[in-house]
Order: structure tokens, then sequence, then C-alpha cells
């Protein structure tokens, strides 16, 4: 018995429309970067991109569980000395760009610094409303509530 490998020119890629509206946020991602990384195929292969495109819709309506709204928050660097910054996960999703909140959460659920995770994020689309210019790939549509009763509570 032979351990079969998949090369990237035998892997179809489909492409999945999610809807976020009410699904909590960390159970959104962990499912989002199982997709992106083919772990739902038979023929997943580690080191080979043979996931599917995902575009999550209606990203400004996630749920966030507790007081992570408040308390939760995302830093980063400046790049000059004492320019650490943050925001809250509330800031973010009330702010210019809420799609933010499930691109990190998705990221940091793929593996690190690599060049395979950073391939995978390309294959994700995230937006804040309910619209998307993805009409002509004709994406299949992914019940996330409908698949566990806690997604949506």
């Amino acid at each position: 018995m032979k351990t079969y490998s998949a090369k990237p020119a035998e892997v179809d890629k489909k492409w999945l429309l999610i809807d976020a509206d009410g699904i909590t946020l960390g159970r959104l991602a962990s499912l989002i970067a199982m997709r992106l990384r083919g772990k739902h195929k038979a023929m997943y292969t580690p080191h080979v991109d043979c996931g599917d495109n995902v575009i999550v819709i209606n990203a400004e309506k996630v749920r966030l569980t507790g007081k992570k709204a408040k308390f939760d928050i995302f830093y980063w660097h400046t790049g000059y000395p004492g320019g650490i910054k943050g925001k809250s996960k509330g800031e973010i999703l009330s702010g210019k760009y809420p799609g933010r909140v499930v691109m990190n959460a998705v990221r940091r659920m793929l593996p690190k610094d690599s060049a395979l995770a950073r391939q995978q994020m390309t294959c994700l689309r995230v937006y804040a409303g309910a619209e998307h210019p993805h009409e002509a790939q004709k994406p299949e549509v992914l019940d996330v509530a409908a698949m566990n009763p806690k997604n949506k509570r």
C-alpha cells in the first residue's frame, strides 16, 4: 500500500458561499480554515493547496460571545519605539473594515509563517455586507448555522 500524495494539477477547487450573520466567530473561523486547507477532502495532502475558495458575506454581523467585543484586543506595532497599538474586536466590527476580524481569526488558525498559508489566504474573500462580485463562479451555499445548533445561538 502506498500513501497517496495529491498533485496541484489534480486538485478540484470549488467555490463556497458562507453567510456569517449571527454565527459565532471562532466556530466560523475554524470551519473556514478547514475548508481553505482542504482537510474535509479525502485527497488532503499537507504540502499542497487542495482547499476550496471561500466567500464570506455579512462579516459585520458575526457574533462574539462573552465580553470579547470589549476586552479581546488585536495588537500591532508601527515599527517606531513605543509604537504598540491595539483595537478591540468590537471597535473593528463597528469600524471601516469589519471583515478584518474574520480574516485575522482565520489567518491565526492556518499554519504559521509559511508560503502555503499565504497562498491559502488568497482563496478567502470577506465582505461586510450581503453583496459580493463572485456570482459568475456560481458559489455553492454552505449553511454553517444548520451544521450545529451551537454555531448560531
